[in-house]
């Protein structure tokens, strides 16, 4: 991986960075060497190198800093619709039941955005703006708790694999004692 768990650097290893790569401007237009300039401020001759083509292309404005990688995909007011939508619920929406799912909200934002998300960056992006998972306060009124244990009881047992005897297992496909 090239940056650290987590990856990516943070603002102010970022505003450090542009610091190098201005730096590196300065003896770009002061005729300096690539191998000069890496040596000088100890870093690779490849970035350099690749720095140089940026100001090339772009001037100054070609080696700043573009921010983060990450930056959300949707605006302020998309994310307002968005909670207008998740507020009117799963069947306003055409789900047959009342649970919001991550990949329903995926679904969701790529119908009204038309931008796509992975299932955790959908996750990611909901965290970001205070939404959490939800869990029901209290069971089902269809839920019938002695029928439940009767299950547990009686069809489990049935169903359930049966235990394997505990003799010592081989790992090889001959045995030691048909050699």
């Amino acid at each position: 991986m090239r940056y650290a768990q987590g990856g990516g650097l943070t603002d102010a290893e970022r505003a450090t960075r542009e610091r190098l790569r201005l730096q590196a401007v300065e003896r770009f237009e002061g005729g300096q060497k690539n191998a000069e300039i890496a040596a000088a401020l100890r870093i690779s001759l490849r970035s350099v190198e690749r720095w140089r083509r940026a100001w090339r292309e772009g001037g100054e404005a070609g080696v700043l800093s573009r921010g983060s990688p990450g930056r959300a995909r949707l605006s302020e007011a998309q994310i307002a619709r968005l909670e207008r939508e998740l507020e009117r619920g799963p069947l306003a929406h055409g789900w047959a039941d009342q649970r919001w799912t991550l990949a329903r909200i995926k679904t969701l934002i790529g119908r009204f955005f038309h931008v796509s998300y992975t299932v955790e960056g959908t996750w990611r992006l909901l965290k970001r703006h205070g939404w959490s998972w939800q869990q029901p306060t209290r069971r089902a009124i269809e839920r019938d708790d002695d029928a439940v244990e009767v299950w547990k009881k009686e069809t489990w047992p049935r169903v359930r694999a049966p235990w394997r005897n505990a003799g010592p297992g081989a790992s090889s496909r001959t045995r030691p004692g048909s050699r």
